[in-house]
Formats: C-alpha cells, structure tokens, sequence
C-alpha cells in the first residue's frame, strides 16, 4: 500500500511538473520580450504617454470579462467532455466565437465614445487591439479544451516577441511613442490569433448552421457567474491605477505602473504554476491522502515562492538600474511594499486552486471581492495623505487579508497542515530584506545580494539536491550509452 501511495505521489508530482513545463514555455517568452521592451518604452514615452499606455493596458482586462460573460471559460471546460463528440465539439465553437464576436463589437463602439479625449487614432488602435485580445482570449481557451497543449505555448510565445519586435521598430527606430506601441501590440495579438485559427482549423470548423439558443444558453449559465470574480480580480489589481488618476494625475498612474513592473515578474513566474496546479488538485482532490499532498505541496511551494522573492529582492537595484529609463526614481520606493504584495498574491493563487479543486467557485468570488473592498477603502482614505504609497499599501493589505482569510476558510472543507513558524519565519526575513532595499544604500544592498542566496538555498536545499542529482544521473546514463 506505501508503495503505490509513493508511486501515485511521484505520478502527481511529474505531471504537476510536465503541465508546468509546457505551459512554460509560453511565459518564459513573454518575460524575455518585457525585459527587453520596458527599457524602450519608458525611455521613448512621455510620462503621460507612458500612463495611457497602462491605462488602456489595465482596461483590456476589464473589457474582457464585461464583453464576453466568461464564455471563453466555458469553451476550455465543456470542450474537455466531448473531445470525442465531433460534430459538439464545432456546435461549441461556433457558439462561443458568434456570442463573443457581435459582444464585442457592440461593446467597442460604446467605448470608442466613451475614450472621446483620446486622439482619434490611439482611440481606434485601443478598440482594434481590444478586439483582436478578446478574440484570442476565446481561441487560446478553445486551443486548449482541444487538448492542444503545445499549440497553447506556441501562440502565447509569438504574442510577446512579435511585440518586442515591433517595439524596437515603431518605438525605438521610427519614434512613433504610444502610437507605435498600440500598433505593436495590436499586430502581434493579430499575428497570434492567426496562428491559432489556421493550426486549431478553427475556421473550418465554425459553422452557423450548428448555432444554437440552448447550447449558448447551457454556456452562459456555466460562465456567467464567473464574471463578478473576474472584475473583482481585476479592481483587485488595477483599481489602484483609476484612484491615482483620479487623486493625483496620469504622472502618478505611470510612476505605479512602472513601480509594479519587477515586483509582477514573480507573478509571472507563478502563473505557469498555477494554471498546472489548478488542474493538478481538481485531479487529485478525491485521493485518500489528498490532505498529506496538499499540505506538503503548500509548504513545498512556500519554500519555493520565498527562495524566488529573496533572489528578486536582492536583483532589484540592478533590474531598475538596466530596466527603468526616465525619472522614475519615486516607483523604486514603491517596489518593497509590492513585492511583499505578490508573494501574498501568489500564496492566495495556490490555495484558489483548492477552492476550484473542489468546485467552491463562489467562495473565491467572495473572498476576492471583499479584498477588492478593503483594497479600495484603504487606498482612497489614504491617497491624500500618502500619495503613491496608498496604492502599493493597499495591494498589499488587500492580499494580506485574501490569504488569512483563505487558509482558514479552506478549512472548512479541505484539511491542511500549515506549518505557521515557517510562514511567520520566512514572511519576517523577506520584509526586513524589503526594508534594506527601500532604503537604497549600497552596503544594504550588497548585503541583501548574500542574505537572499543563502536564504534562497538553504530553505530549497533539498528541492535542489534533488534536481541536481535528476541532472547528474540522467548525463551519467546518457555518458553510458554514448560508450
């Protein structure tokens, strides 16, 4: 009995892996693509440029929820019952993308009025890219209710470097500022929506005549409930922005903006993970030992997601130094308080993937949307008195709150064993590292260099024995055959 709980462990466990691996690979790319176009856009930019440009960055993943209800979701989850059901599968499709195209489109012609002090062009660039993000959004979900895993990557990799591509060129070559970089962005999600439509022959396979009330009926009562959590997710994340806007002005709105561009790359080292564990617990969640598993999956990815922040922190003088561009010096003071806010976020994104483990959908909803609250509570009676900071101050409560609140809510239908010494250990070394690093002195920061590698290593001593020992056994066998 050990023995086949061992090998269902290490089974778990290596498609927890591979499923992260492949979805890997298409956010590795994006990184990549952002390192290196940042530095163009702050420097080429005005600041008020700079803001619009993540205002109408931000409003994307707002529009998205609003236009479509969801539907894309219901695409990935009712796609994976009738991948064998063929003539389902196309009357799915079709439903999805018909519902989601004349959505949109009524939706962009409301809000190309709404953006009336916007120049004409960068209005209709903004509602051209929109368009086309909603539009892959629904494909990339299809791609993957396919079971087309690769394909998936694949798309999500051109996006970013057909845009890094295109910001060097319009951007940095023909300084063409926010213009150039709404053309690029909009040109590379059009190039990627394209790869989809041709390789998922999805094209072929939408046809009116399998549209149907009642199978967009069952898709909307499926989805819609979705979208209340999704806006709450996204006031969560980008409410901050608007408050600024509204207190302070568009410079304020880029100084944050730019504040949160480090601190999100954890974020984006995450969200590989947690796309894979969402489906790794919803596998799992009926196993006999579900509780050992997630218990030591949670500690094991505290560890992991603390090495990770220790190292970023102490990158953090030199990212900004090689990355920012412009007098951005304000956001620097910024990033502590928002680091700290993503190692929570990251947190609450693991043990979501509990609650859709085991279907509790609305209990994610409401937890996120009473965060939401306390995040625009926080930020509006502070932001006279504290400017800026009440922005990264209120994220980052926010999601303090987000995170209690679901390690004790999980509970109620999901044991696990927290192991809170470690967490209040590893939260307090993390945060004197961030008080070092706002800072700003030399010595604290080359300081903050050895903290974060020791700490980094010696928490995730084993994990990284392991791989080292996985590497080495793997070339010496390869060496074997070779001989």
């Amino acid at each position: 009995m050990k023995d086949i709980r061992k090998r269902g462990k290490m089974s778990r466990e290596t498609s927890l892996a591979k499923n992260t691996a492949i979805i890997s690979i298409g956010t590795i790319l994006p990184k990549v693509s952002w390192l290196i176009t940042l530095p163009i856009i702050t420097a080429k930019l005005t600041q008020a440029e700079y803001g619009t440009y993540d205002v109408i960055s931000t409003l994307s993943s707002l529009f998205l929820p609003i236009a479509t209800l969801q539907l894309q979701s219901a695409a990935f989850r009712f796609l994976v019952d009738c991948k064998e059901d063929f003539e389902k599968r196309d009357s799915i499709i079709t439903n999805v993308i018909a519902f989601v195209t004349g959505t949109s489109i009524a939706a962009l012609i409301i809000l190309y009025f709404i953006l009336y002090k916007l120049p004409n062009t960068v209005r209709i660039l903004t509602c051209i890219y929109f368009f086309a993000d909603i539009l892959f959004a629904a494909n990339i979900r299809i791609v993957r209710g396919l079971g087309r895993p690769m394909l998936y990557s694949l798309a999500s990799a051109v996006q970013p470097i057909a845009n890094m591509i295109l910001v060097v060129f319009f951007v940095f070559f023909m300084n063409n500022g926010l213009e150039g970089a709404l053309i690029a962005i909009t040109v590379s999600t059009i190039l990627s929506l394209s790869i989809i439509l041709v390789r998922a022959h999805i094209i072929s396979r939408f046809r009116l005549s399998l549209f149907s009330v009642n199978v967009l009926r069952e898709l909307i009562a499926y989805s819609w409930p979705m979208v209340p959590n999704q806006l709450s997710s996204w006031f969560l994340n980008f409410s901050d922005r608007l408050i600024l806007l509204q207190f302070i002005g568009i410079n304020a709105t880029a100084v944050y903006g730019v504040a949160n561009k480090i601190p999100s790359l954890l974020t984006l080292m995450n969200s590989a993970f947690t796309m894979a564990w969402q489906e790794n617990a919803s596998i799992n969640s009926k196993d006999e030992d579900v509780t050992v598993y997630y218990s030591s999956m949670f500690n094991t990815t505290l560890r992991i997601l603390s090495g990770i922040m220790a190292l970023l922190i102490a990158a953090v003088p030199l990212l900004f130094k090689f990355l920012i561009r412009g007098d951005y010096m304000d956001a620097y003071k910024q990033m502590p308080i928002l680091l700290m806010a993503m190692l929570f976020a990251a947190i609450s994104s693991f043990l979501g993937g509990i609650y859709i483990a085991h279907k509790k959908t609305k209990s994610v909803g409401v937890t996120t949307i009473i965060a939401a609250i306390i995040n625009l509570l926080i930020d509006v009676l502070l932001v006279k008195e504290i400017g800026i900071y009440a922005a990264s101050l209120s994220t980052l409560l926010a999601y303090v709150f987000l995170v209690i609140y679901r390690m004790k809510n999980v509970l109620n239908f999901q044991k696990i064993n927290y192991n809170y010494v470690q967490i209040i250990k590893y939260i307090c070394f993390l945060s004197v590292m961030c008080v070092f690093l706002w800072l700003n002195q030399l010595g604290l920061n080359i300081l903050n260099v050895v903290l974060g590698i020791i700490f980094a290593t010696s928490i995730n001593y084993s994990l990284i024995s392991s791989l080292i020992n996985i590497i080495y056994n793997k070339i010496k066998n390869r060496f074997n055959i070779i001989l």
